[in-house]
């Protein structure tokens, strides 16, 4: 088994927005100094997508933008690469088995083919998981 775990993007953006702070959210990211966290190809999109709504909403200024980005860059994430004939078909058949986005669906995938636990806010997410027998990571 690899060491390390799956970041979901809710715990992600928890740790940018102080109206979504979160004590497990921060936990993990201190579990972050130990182990890398690994995140699907879908991520720098889906974090770019939420910090774009963000700035629009002016719930985030570019300037705050830019240094969360930079932040997340100096992490230990690793963002796995998956082709896209795989996501057309194995993520796609997830998510609609476990009727989540396509999104969830790749942290939920990637979390079973590398056998680790997912760190999730996202209570579909957690259901699903669950479903699957993947661990939640835990923050002890």
């Amino acid at each position: 088994m690899n060491s390390g775990f799956i970041i979901d993007n809710s715990v992600v953006m928890a740790w940018c927005f102080k109206d979504e702070v979160s004590l497990y959210a921060d936990a993990v990211l201190g579990k972050l100094e130990f182990v890398k966290g690994y995140v699907p190809s879908i991520w720098p999109l889906e974090v770019g997508n939420v910090l774009l709504v963000a700035e629009r909403k002016n719930r985030i200024s570019e300037a705050g933008t830019a240094r969360f980005i930079e932040l997340l860059d100096q992490l230990p994430i690793v963002v796995e690469q998956e082709s896209p004939d795989r996501m057309f078909k194995e993520v796609f058949a997830l998510a609609r088995e476990y009727r989540l986005s396509s999104y969830d669906a790749s942290y939920l995938d990637l979390a079973m083919r590398k056998g680790l636990p997912i760190a999730t806010l996202d209570k579909d997410l957690v259901k699903a998981a669950e479903k699957c027998k993947v661990p939640m990571f835990t923050v002890e």
